[in-house]
């Protein structure tokens, strides 16, 4: 027991590390998804953008060459789970697009934002955390469950494209796993650095850095954390909530961080994996605010802007859980397992996001010339 006890608090340590260099570098570079889909919407500029792209081409090749290695099987994570839930993904992450458009921000950004001093953030993280915990177990689940989730599609050998595709044309899944993750992988770099003018920028050490901290993630709950259960005998993975591999992820997290506060003198409840990176970004947000003198408090300026950050709060936390993941969670993380799943969500998240900006473009329009 004792064993599995520092199994976890080393996976917690190494979480909190990892959220430290991710609000660190995110608030240094202003990586932020939601910018980066607002730079090309509103002003036909991609260097937020080739940021992102970069850190999915490194997290891609990153991940995909430790479970090749055997350091860690992805497919116990949750994104290739055999369950295609098709309609999920395609909802929760339009919803999700639409809500972090709404609040001015994804979950990462959220907490970002939190370090910076942005009172309208901490709003943000309570009302999606309440959200996202109650699509998990309140209310809204009936919703997930009984409306979303029926339309399903079952891949008996998980939904990661290697295994799709070796399954359509009896390739060796191994072999499809090094061409994809490297063909894939490769293009998304070689795009981000195509342009002389992004290696100048800090759009190059936020692509890096968050590309490996999610690389970082699999390899400390993966490998790090991974042993035998002295009750069940089983192998699990210590330290996360899902007792399977686990990487950067911004949605359950705010709920399982909320119930942690709510719950603190009941023993069972502990600093996980996920918990810990919330925490990390946060305080090293809040340090490179202060190195670079950006940290000051921030507030609500009318209704009308208390209202969108209440909606996309909400919006974030359902579409979150719904979608199985964010602009990081599933847009990063999950990309890099090359799960189909996480893929559609990144195309829908984005397109939630451009549609409402279009929207607010479109009202801004027509109040001016009214």
């Amino acid at each position: 027991m004792e064993d599995a006890a520092n199994l976890a608090h080393i996976v917690a340590w190494g979480g909190f590390a990892i959220g430290l260099a991710i609000g660190f570098v995110g608030n240094k570079t202003d990586f932020c998804t939601m910018g980066a889909v607002s730079d090309v919407v509103n002003m036909g500029d991609w260097g937020r953008m080739r940021m992102w792209l970069l850190a999915i081409g490194i997290a891609i090749i990153g991940a995909n060459s430790l479970e090749l290695l055997g350091y860690v099987d992805l497919d116990r994570s949750l994104y290739r789970t055999p369950n295609f839930t098709w309609l999920s993904y395609l909802v929760g992450g339009f919803l999700f697009g639409t809500g972090m458009t709404l609040a001015s921000g994804c979950g990462t950004k959220t907490l970002i934002r939190i370090g910076n001093g942005n009172l309208k953030s901490i709003v943000v993280f309570l009302v999606l955390g309440l959200a996202a915990y109650m699509t998990l177990r309140g209310v809204l689940g009936v919703l997930r469950v009984a409306v979303l989730e029926p339309f399903t599609i079952r891949f008996p050998d998980g939904q990661a494209l290697p295994s799709l595709l070796g399954r359509a044309t009896g390739i060796d899944r191994e072999t499809l796993q090094i061409v994809l993750a490297g063909l894939l992988g490769a293009a998304l770099i070689l795009f981000a650095l195509s342009r002389k003018d992004f290696w100048t920028q800090d759009h190059l050490l936020g692509g890096v850095a968050i590309g490996l901290s999610v690389v970082a993630g699999w390899l400390i709950t993966g490998y790090v954390g991974y042993g035998e259960n002295p009750e069940t005998l089983e192998m699990v993975n210590f330290g996360t909530n899902s007792q399977g591999p686990e990487s950067v992820t911004n949605v359950v997290p705010f709920a399982y961080t909320l119930e942690l506060l709510m719950f603190w003198t009941d023993a069972s409840r502990r600093v996980t994996f996920a918990i810990a990176v919330v925490i990390g970004i946060v305080l090293g947000s809040f340090v490179q605010s202060l190195l670079a003198g950006r940290f000051r408090l921030e507030g609500f300026r009318t209704a009308e802007d208390t209202g969108n950050h209440l909606v996309g709060g909400v919006l974030m936390g359902f579409g979150g859980v719904v979608a199985l993941g964010c602009t990081f969670g599933q847009g990063i993380t999950g990309v890099s397992t090359l799960a189909l799943g996480s893929i559609m969500t990144f195309f829908s998240i984005v397109a939630g996001a451009a549609l409402t900006m279009k929207y607010q473009y479109w009202r801004i329009m027509r109040d001016g010339g009214a």
